[in-house]
């Protein structure tokens, strides 16, 4: 088959490999046909993501046909169009049993693209599937299915769920990228008074703009005077970091309000600094996370 393989920091190749074989008796075969890029998979190929090994494939997003099954699969079975999830839980461990499916510690978790072969290829091994694999109807649309492998999840979960996002908050959300722009579409379930977005890019606000965002910012054109502006000088209540360095990290923290929460989503290559010097005094909630991909709300 071919796949979109890892060959170490700045370098892909788009090449044959193995097809995969069922190793365990709760793995499947999955066909791919439909795929995204995530952030995640940007920052593994600048090298950010250690864990990665040269030969992997990469990717952990995808709809497809189950073509093979192991022999304890019983939830799935061959010809059955499924969403794969980005994270692969084992179910039996604590926290499985938790539903942090994204902590597994039974082999599980965070692995397709990660610690095995991903998506990013005609075939994919998923192990698993009994709580990996969603079957999908026909009504459903594959472009639209693979959002809720990964992207609209963490966005839900990482950056609304984690930051409490309450009515009548401020947001502001650093970086439109994919996970920025579904922060918007989530934070918009819980009624905020508005949503400001920073990045660098033009194009990316023009996006957020059409996505709902009240408000939107250029990096360069001071996004602190904004949020400062907007709040009376109080500061955000909410700011979800959704690029994954370091300045933009140190960003939300100095656009946060006493007592407010940072909520980082982004994937992190370099140390941080934790201006503590600061943020002691603020009551200041900081939370990072691993999506689990858990189901968004039906409204």
């Amino acid at each position: 088959m071919k796949a979109l393989v890892f060959e170490g920091p700045g370098r892909t190749s788009w090449r044959d490999a193995p097809d995969p074989d069922v190793k365990d008796a709760t793995d499947t075969i999955v066909r791919v046909d439909t795929v995204t890029i995530c952030g995640t998979d940007l920052h593994i190929i600048k090298g950010d993501v250690p864990e990665v090994t040269p030969g992997t494939i990469v990717g952990h997003e995808a709809v497809g046909e189950v073509m093979e099954v192991g022999a304890e699969v019983r939830t799935v079975r061959p010809g059955d169009r499924v969403l794969i999830s980005c994270i692969s839980p084992c179910g039996r461990c604590r926290f499985c049993r938790e539903n942090h499916y994204g902590q597994c510690q039974g082999g599980g978790g965070w692995v397709l693209g990660h610690l095995i072969d991903g998506t990013q290829a005609e075939y994919v091994r998923v192990p698993f599937a009994g709580l990996s694999l969603h079957p999908l109807t026909s009504a459903v649309d594959s472009a639209d299915a693979v959002l809720l492998a990964d992207i609209l999840p963490t966005a839900y979960e990482v950056g609304v769920l984690n930051g409490q996002v309450r009515p009548g908050d401020t947001v502001v959300i650093v970086g439109a990228g994919p996970i920025g722009l579904a922060s918007i579409a989530a934070a918009r379930l819980y009624t905020p008074e508005r949503i400001i977005v920073v990045d660098l890019a033009e194009s990316r606000l023009t996006a957020a703009r059409a996505t709902g965002a009240d408000a939107t910012v250029l990096s360069a054109e001071d996004p602190e005077r904004l949020v400062a502006d907007l709040t009376g000088g109080l500061g955000a209540d909410v700011a979800v970091e959704a690029v994954g360095l370091p300045e933009t990290f140190d960003l939300c923290t100095r656009m946060v309000r006493p007592g407010g929460r940072v909520a980082n989503i982004g994937v992190h290559g370099k140390p941080a600094t934790l201006h503590l010097e600061n943020l002691w005094i603020k009551d200041v909630t900081i939370t990072t996370g691993l999506v689990d991909d858990t189901v968004l709300p039906a409204n």
